[in-house]
């Protein structure tokens, strides 16, 4: 698998080069974040030699044990917590993690700037779609909670988060993601965290700034 991985990211910011030309935009500008949920930190440090420094993960406890195994380039990196955050979960997240993508609602907001005790790096997680399934602010509540968590001590709102229904192709995703953008600029945010394995090249084109891809660099989990 780590001869793999070699492979899969070379061909992975080849990809997002090609979809930064599409866009019209500096490479530099993006961000990928390697989803590593359900591998080891073995697999972590093959992607680590391998030259990323961004890790996402989704289980505050998975995550405690997989970087207390890798201490000696902990510093070096910076983890991503990008699943839904459980509001009992939160004081151990902010033990381990450095930014937050998936703040989805004004009590976890709360809660995390209560806890924090540092400036705390978040996206505020959006759901465009509304769709029942997903977490996040919808469209109409936004407003009142970027205004709301804007006021929060400790935290640093660095834009919108949101995640794309899936779709057959990939091209489908593209309005929401237009939008997304729009709104991200309406508020006058610089990162946007939008894009995975079966959609990046189109969220880089509409402006995505962090990617959130674990399967096309470490393959399908277990």
């Amino acid at each position: 698998m780590q001869d793999n991985i070699g492979h899969n990211i070379e061909a992975l910011r080849t990809r997002i080069e090609k979809a930064c030309r599409r866009g019209r935009r500096d490479v530099s500008e993006v961000k990928l974040i390697a989803v590593a949920k359900n591998f080891d930190s073995r697999i972590v440090r093959a992607a680590y030699d391998y030259g990323l420094r961004d890790f996402g993960e989704n289980r505050v406890q998975e995550a405690a044990g997989k970087y207390s195994q890798l201490a000696d380039v902990r510093g070096q990196l910076t983890l991503h917590y990008i699943g839904h955050l459980q509001s009992n979960k939160a004081p151990d997240a902010l033990q381990i993690v450095d930014i937050i993508h998936s703040v989805d609602s004004l009590r976890l907001a709360g809660l995390l700037s209560a806890k924090a005790g540092r400036p705390l790096p978040v996206f505020l997680e959006v759901n465009l779609a509304g769709e029942p399934t997903k977490y996040g602010f919808s469209r109409e509540g936004l407003d009142e909670a970027v205004k709301s968590v804007s006021a929060l001590p400790n935290i640093n709102i660095l834009g919108l988060m949101t995640v794309a229904p899936v779709y057959h192709d990939a091209e489908q995703a593209r309005p929401l993601f237009a939008a997304m953008k729009g709104l991200n600029s309406a508020y006058g945010f610089r990162e946007l965290s939008m894009g995975m394995t079966d959609d990046f090249e189109v969220a880089v084109e509409e402006g995505a700034t962090m990617l959130r891809i674990g399967r096309a660099i470490f393959g399908e989990r277990s």
